[in-house]
């Protein structure tokens, strides 16, 4: 009896033991799948819908092998979708049936199939806070596969000039009125960029500044390497009354209406790149009106000018590219003379070379040194040649400042009796930086030479132009700015002039 109870003690116990260590196997078991789900890895990478991918729960992807831990199998050649990433704060994984066609489709990329694809960001480290600032940018308004982006502004401002011994100030409204239409289509780009600007004088005594100007470009993908542009334009201006071409005594100057389009071939080469452009211009000038109530006509200055340019250049690494570019023009007057009876339709002739240099966001530009000479039908007027200096450089020294410097040759025929006209030179920079994510400043700088060649009674000019401005984001669709500029202007045979502008004003974009 005593060896029975025994036998059954010694029974119980082993049965106890058993029963623990069942226990803690289940134990050490179940705490293997949240291990493991933390020390997988996922992979992100899209795949073509031919690839047939099997959704479980708990599955990983490492090195082009699919394991799943429920079962410990593992599938040769299989990579789990970016929609199957498994939450390692929980221990699931999220699954889908991808064996439908259609739902593979709709997990490819955003971008999958576009040329035009969209800029990335300058570097990795400040991706973030790129897309985080994109975000305060208006959305635009969406007009089928179009995204137009308005604005509308009003200003208050102020305007002294001086010039000799008298003075002259107003104050102004200026209304104006800005947009971009851009294309989102999956081939070819289409780039509509339009403004407008009225000015009403509020007091005081001043002219009046209305511009107005739109732009198109179409660029049409042919090939590969072949890239065509299609390019129209109109822009408004009112001659200056320190114009040398301006009507002496007009209470109004005339207003120069300019047409511009033209189209050019971009193809390359391998290393070479080639280009074939034609361009047309076309000004009209509108009637000045006189102090005295009447009007002056001056069709005599209205002109088309047509060029056709040729330019290749060599590319001796991905970001510096020589080129040579060559043109050939003529401008042709309305009328055969003007007003004081000479023939200015001329034959137009340039060349030069240069350096185009491309490294990404960072710094970009190109600079062109060359000869160009304008040969006028009437053998009074002598010709009309300079050298050249174009170019343009885009810097960004760091996140969140902008420089741009531009240089520009401009030959200017003249109105004035046996004079052939002038040659301009231009220096102008700008700096813009976000002092904070909704508070930029800008910083502009300008210098402008006007030289008459042999000009008899005609003064060079030089003028200098400074100017600062504030603007604040209140939010994506309200901003707020303050702008003051100073002009200075030096003639070699005339009285100097000064020019002090200031504005603030309100800009509602969307």
């Amino acid at each position: 009896m005593v060896q029975t109870e025994k036998t059954e003690a010694e029974g119980a116990r082993r049965r106890l033991s058993a029963a623990s260590a069942g226990l803690l196997a289940c134990g050490l078991f179940g705490l293997a799948d949240p291990a493991v789900a933390q020390s997988t890895s996922t992979s992100t990478t899209w795949t073509p819908p031919s690839a047939t991918q099997t959704g479980t729960t708990g599955s990983t992807a490492t090195n082009g092998a699919t394991t799943t831990a429920a079962t410990g199998t593992t599938t040769a050649g299989a990579t789990a979708p970016a929609d199957n990433l498994t939450t390692q704060s929980t221990g699931t994984a999220q699954t889908g049936a991808l064996s439908d066609p259609e739902a593979d489709l709709d997990a490819q990329p955003e971008d999958f199939g576009r040329q035009n694809l969209r800029e990335t960001t300058l570097d990795d480290p400040t991706a973030f806070r790129t897309r985080r600032d994109a975000g305060n940018e208006p959305d635009g308004i969406r007009l089928g596969t179009m995204v137009l982006r308005p604005s509308l502004s009003e200003k208050i401002g102020h305007e002294r000039t001086t010039s000799g011994g008298t003075e002259e100030s107003r104050t102004f409204s200026e209304t104006g009125l800005k947009g971009t239409l851009t294309s989102d289509w999956s081939r070819h780009e289409l780039t509509i960029g339009g403004e407008g600007y009225w000015q009403k004088n509020l007091a005081g005594e001043g002219a009046e500044n209305p511009r107005a100007g739109i732009n198109a470009d179409l660029r049409l993908d042919l090939a590969d390497d072949t890239i065509a542009h299609v390019k129209g334009g109109y822009n408004f201006s009112r001659e200056d009354n320190d114009d040398p071409n301006a009507i002496s005594g007009a209470t109004v100057q005339s207003g120069v209406h300019q047409y511009s389009g033209g189209v050019s071939v971009e193809h390359d080469f391998g290393r070479l790149r080639g280009t074939i452009a034609a361009d047309l211009n076309r000004w009209q000038y509108s009637d000045a009106e006189l102090a005295d109530g009447t009007s002056l006509g001056l069709t005599d200055r209205n002109r088309l000018g047509g060029e056709l340019r040729g330019r290749i250049g060599y590319e001796i690494s991905p970001a510096l590219t020589p080129f040579v570019e060559v043109a050939i023009g003529r401008i042709r007057y309305d009328e055969t003379t003007d007003s004081d009876g000479y023939a200015r339709s001329a034959d137009t002739y340039s060349a030069r070379g240069g350096i185009a240099a491309d490294f990404g966001d960072k710094l970009k530009g190109e600079l062109g040194l060359g000869y160009e000479r304008q040969r006028f039908e009437d053998d009074r007027l002598g010709d009309l040649s300079a050298l050249t200096v174009d170019g343009n450089v885009t810097w960004s020294p760091q996140q969140g400042t902008d420089v741009d410097l531009g240089l520009s040759t401009t030959i200017d025929p003249s109105t004035t009796p046996g004079l052939s006209g002038s040659v301009i030179y231009a220096l102008n920079s700008e700096v813009t930086h976000q002092l904070r994510s909704n508070l930029v400043a800008r910083l502009s700088n300008s210098v402008e030479w006007t030289n008459y060649p042999g000009g008899a009674g005609a003064s060079d000019a030089t003028s200098y132009t400074t100017g600062a401005g504030l603007t604040w984001s209140i939010n994506r669709y309200l901003d707020l700015t303050a702008d003051v500029e100073y002009e200075r202007t030096l003639y070699d045979a005339a009285a100097d002039s000064n020019a002090l502008r200031t504005s603030i004003g309100l800009t509602a974009k969307r």
